[in-house]
């Protein structure tokens, strides 16, 4: 009996008050404060980071391309999510319990797959650039504008943000298994459910655009080992020497790219398989598990900034510019980041 009313004691709910409260785990304080300082510190590194892209490339007129104008407005995707999804994100998994509210968690759930959606519609786009411009750049400046670049931007955007809230926040997304859901969820739970047909839509959706870039980028690599080889056979042209210089820029720019593509794939895969197999294992799949995942795909959004510091010279003394305040001089925006 004493044994039985304990473990009935040491029981602790989301909601105290409420019926059909959701059960909370208790971490021990140290754990908790590790999570928080570790959570927030990636929230802080996605917000930081992404918003030196956004800063640089609107601020330096040398950085207004049509393929920056890409790379800024994906930045913005990875911005919004450290800022109105990470914070949330953050207290549900330290805390287990949702304290906001159904209609917030759908509204939050619906803001999370908005920029999850706009980041590969994104990062498609940026390889139909880099494709173009390394198969073909003489007429690349013709064919590949700002006007193209922000048709592109749009397209993302709309797109992303129209399909994810009209499947989720009108609740398509889980009929058919509402009383499977009923059942499992409480009140302080906030755990998305997708049925089969449309798990299976979202993953076409999803991966339509990620084969289009893994075969983009295969070929602008096959291209550009092909373009190495005249050039270095016409290397004695003064004018192979100067597109040498371009073409060699537009490789390089590819080839970083093609880094966050990757970095994309490895952060988000394991995510998709879970959340792919869920609805046809019977949604076996434990909620930590799906956490574990979740987190991993949200760690992408801090990774391009890195990658770009790492690979790109012009980003490392845009951030040393911003960073020592010297942007509040009139003539700045102007100065040269590339080195020849």
């Amino acid at each position: 009996m004493s044994s039985a009313f304990l473990q009935e004691e040491e029981v602790q709910y989301c909601f105290d008050n409420i019926n059909g409260s959701c059960y909370k785990t208790s971490w021990p304080f140290g754990t908790r404060i590790t999570l928080y300082v570790m959570l927030c510190l990636l929230t802080i590194l996605t917000l930081g980071g992404n918003l030196m892209v956004m800063i640089s490339i609107a601020y330096f007129k040398q950085l207004h391309s049509p393929t920056n104008f890409l790379i800024a407005s994906l930045a913005c995707a990875d911005f919004c999510l450290g800022l109105t999804v990470l914070p949330f994100s953050s207290i549900r998994s330290v805390e287990t319990c949702w304290y906001f509210g159904e209609t917030f968690c759908r509204f939050h759930s619906c803001l999370d797959l908005s920029f999850c959606y706009s980041s590969v519609f994104h990062l498609c786009f940026i390889s139909i650039d880099r494709y173009i411009a390394v198969t073909d750049p003489l007429i690349y400046p013709v064919k590949f504008t700002v006007a193209l670049s922000g048709l592109f931007i749009a397209v993302a955007w709309t797109v992303s943000l129209v399909y994810t809230f009209s499947i989720v926040f009108t609740g398509a997304n889980d009929e058919g298994v509402k009383e499977l859901v009923n059942a499992l969820s409480c009140v302080g739970s906030c755990q998305l459910v997708f049925n089969k047909t449309w798990t299976v839509i979202s993953s076409v959706i999803f991966y339509i655009p990620v084969v289009t870039m893994i075969t983009l980028y295969c070929r602008i690599f096959a291209v550009a080992k092909r373009q190495a080889r005249m050039i270095e056979i016409m290397n004695n042209n003064v004018q192979s020497c100067g597109n040498y210089r371009v073409g060699k820029r537009e490789r390089k720019a590819a080839k970083t790219l093609s880094i966050a593509v990757i970095t994309f794939l490895v952060f988000w895969t394991p995510y998709n398989i879970t959340a792919i197999s869920d609805p046809f294992l019977n949604f076996i799949i434990p909620p930590h598990v799906f956490d574990i995942m979740v987190w991993l795909t949200y760690s992408n959004s801090a990774m391009n900034p890195l990658i770009y510091s790492l690979f790109y010279p012009w980003f490392r003394k845009a951030m040393k510019v911003i960073v020592s305040c010297k942007i509040l001089r009139l003539d700045c925006s102007t100065m040269n980041l590339f080195h020849d």
